[in-house]
């Protein structure tokens, strides 16, 4: 859609937030009729806190501005397939849309090894879509870990 890839590209600047931070470069934003509602990127290491992943700061930040735990109508941009425990608040916060630049085969919730969003028994639907920038957070990722290996 329009705008996806400027929005990413925010997210992609957040995820280098986060490594520079010794994070693991994951960025957010959630967006809302062109307006940016919340940002985050990965924080557990430095917070202490296993939820602090980059979609539930961003989740926290969009509620705290509008004042409200449900966010219909927006789509949250994320550079990395999210996991079970951030599709689930997805879920629970209403977003209409997400959009992941890469998948995670290993522990990703939206497709790669669950697939949460489309499951039936949930009473509230989120449309997924993915690829956008995928080569520019792959890399991201693959630099990051590939240090840390050294």
């Amino acid at each position: 859609m329009k705008n996806d890839q400027y929005w990413m590209a925010h997210a992609l600047t957040l995820a280098k937030q986060a490594e520079q931070q010794g994070e693991v470069p994951v960025g957010a934003v959630i967006v809302r009729d062109g307006e940016l509602l919340g940002e985050g990127w990965n924080q557990p290491i430095s917070s202490h806190d296993p939820t602090a992943h980059a979609e539930i700061q961003a989740l926290r930040n969009a509620c705290n501005k509008v004042e409200n735990y449900r966010l219909p109508e927006s789509t949250l941009y994320v550079t990395l397939e999210p996991c079970i425990m951030c599709a689930g608040a997805i879920v629970h916060a209403r977003i209409d849309r997400v959009v992941y630049a890469t998948k995670e085969p290993k522990t990703g919730a939206v497709g790669s090894c669950f697939d949460i969003f489309n499951t039936q028994q949930l009473n509230h639907y989120v449309h997924c879509e993915h690829g956008i920038l995928a080569d520019e957070s792959s890399e991201l990722l693959r630099h990051f870990f590939q240090s840390r290996r050294q």
